[in-house]
């Protein structure tokens, strides 16, 4: 379902990158690996169609989304595949469903509020679900990040380091649901981390080099 062919991205006073040629299949899950400055979050964002590269293509579900222009890209991330991002971009103005629930209609998707509490009980996050994200701790924000990408029930998840900031027990809670969700979605996942917990818990390992 997500293909790379030829992909390079380059930067401003800095050598371009180049990625391999990769596949991921649907219901796959992969874990990105590197050393700093490998382009493990760059690549991220090519597959999310947030930068778009500056040679190669990028195809989810035959999609050859590199190529379109930002707001047909924007639409179908919206609908098809969810993100955590490093930072993780809670509106601080909503309350913790909301950021869920705004989530669903930035994707032009109907309200499922059943989805947003079962996703927050099992994240451990339905008591606070009416919190602003400046009530949360961090490890607490990133399970709300992660409950935001899984919302949609997206065919693609995208994870940078999602157990970052996290304690064993959360760090293998987040594992297990993203996991979790996404096979009963169908959906392929790929994380990139630094991190052992959650690299040894996924299926196929991609290494980019230095």
């Amino acid at each position: 379902m997500l293909t790379l062919e030829s992909l390079t991205l380059a930067h401003p006073g800095r050598p371009p990158l180049h990625y391999a040629d990769r596949q991921l299949a649907t219901g796959a899950q992969a874990v990105v690996t590197g050393p700093s400055g490998s382009g493990k979050s760059s690549l991220l964002h090519l597959i999310a169609g947030l930068q778009r590269p500056s040679g190669g293509q990028v195809t989810i579900d035959g999609q050859p989304i590199s190529d379109w222009p930002e707001a047909r890209r924007d639409a179908f991330r919206g609908r098809r595949i969810g993100i955590v991002f490093q930072r993780l971009h809670l509106l601080g103005a909503l309350s913790l469903a909301d950021n869920l629930l705004l989530a669903q209609r930035c994707a032009g998707l109907p309200v499922d509020r059943p989805r947003v509490r079962s996703l927050l009980d099992q994240l451990g996050l339905a008591a606070l679900a009416e919190a602003r994200p400046h009530a949360l701790s961090g490890g607490q924000q990133q399970r709300a990040a992660i409950a935001r990408a899984l919302v949609n029930r997206p065919t693609l998840v995208l994870a940078d380091e999602p157990t970052a900031n996290l304690d064993d027990d959360n760090a293998a809670g987040v594992m297990d649901l993203l996991l979790a969700e996404t096979a009963r979605e169908g959906a392929a996942l790929l994380v990139a981390t630094h991190d052992a917990r959650a690299r040894l818990r996924l299926d196929e390992h991609w290494v980019l080099a230095a």
